[in-house]
């Protein structure tokens, strides 16, 4: 007889938690971690970091799912270590190496006209080894099938490199970028730009918008605070915490019950034109709105979160 399965409840919690993500973990691992030890119903993060990767990954339970796509989007910041001379399948320590070169004589003058080469709007081809998709089908399951795998360039933003140092043929670097970047496939390009190939040995992501001075916990932390589910809920940030950068607009009774019920409004005091957090009368976040230039607001994203403890019900 088949043994049955004991499956812990699930319950339903909402905020986003600014997660240390370990070395050698997958984004999608600590996410299920973090999940049992709050038997949240629902979750997911905002964003993959590789396992050679470790720093910020919020991760979204509950409403706060609804702005993953949003966080997503968002420029990042890491610090990157790059080992000249030595190239990678994966462009990273991970992967076979495929090719070895002599490091040329390079001045701190070349290498940053090198990497002032990538700031900018530019065109990257992602990693064969990546979690993109063709058919449904990731294609780091299709290069480990030993397929022939070939990605288009695709436009990427990064907005600064900082050139921080260098040890021996391993250079350090601070990186601000865009949705899309991969810190890996720079690596592989800016190798090939200073003629001895390259590959990424180490990667932390620092802060993710609007979390730019973010208060991270690791999962041994999460572990040891984890004497209920209850207990970590203290220290998710609100839902609001992921659009902290847009303006807010406070509705009254009939505003809340209208923009509710899916109807536009005009409030009494509008925000500028564009996206924004809609609240109630009550102090709930009631929606990721937009403000429009005829004066009314509409919903772009409906949220459903209890009231806050004290307000009056109806």
């Amino acid at each position: 007889m088949r043994k049955q399965q004991f499956r812990r409840p699930k319950r339903p919690v909402h905020g986003i938690l600014l997660l240390d993500k370990p070395l050698g973990m997958s984004s999608n691992q600590a996410l299920q971690a973090c999940r049992r030890l709050l038997q949240a119903d629902k979750a997911g993060h905002t964003g993959s970091l590789d396992p050679l990767a470790t720093g910020l990954l919020p991760l979204c339970f509950g409403e706060a799912t609804k702005i993953a796509g949003l966080l997503l989007g968002s420029r990042k910041a890491y610090l990157a270590r790059c080992q000249l001379g030595v190239t990678t399948a994966t462009h990273d320590a991970e992967g076979e190496v495929v090719r070895t070169c002599p490091v040329p004589a390079l001045d701190e003058t070349q290498i940053r006209a090198a990497l002032d080469g990538f700031v900018g709007r530019i065109r990257q081809v992602p990693p064969a080894y990546s979690a993109l998709k063709r058919d449904g089908v990731p294609m780091y399951v299709r290069a480990r099938r030993g397929e022939a795998v070939e990605l288009a360039a695709r436009e990427v933003d990064i907005h600064a490199i900082e050139y921080l140092g260098r040890e021996g043929d391993c250079l350090q670097l601070r990186i601000t970028c865009g949705s899309g970047t991969y810190i890996r496939a720079l690596a592989r390009d800016l190798g090939e730009k200073l003629g001895c190939g390259a590959h990424l040995t180490a990667l932390r992501r620092l802060w993710v918008d609007p979390f730019h001075e973010p208060a991270m916990l690791t999962l041994p932390q999460l572990q040891a605070r984890a004497t209920t589910p209850s207990a970590l809920d203290g220290l998710l940030l609100p839902v609001d915490a992921g659009l902290a950068a847009m303006p807010a607009v406070h509705l009254d009774a009939d505003g809340s019950l209208a923009l509710t019920q899916g109807r536009s409004v005009v409030p009494a005091k509008a925000p500028p034109v564009g996206q924004c957090r809609a609240y109630a009368d009550d102090g709930r976040l009631l929606a990721l709105a937009e403000q429009r230039a005829d004066g009314r607001l509409h919903v772009v994203r409906g949220f459903n979160l209890p009231a806050p403890q004290g307000a009056a019900s109806a």
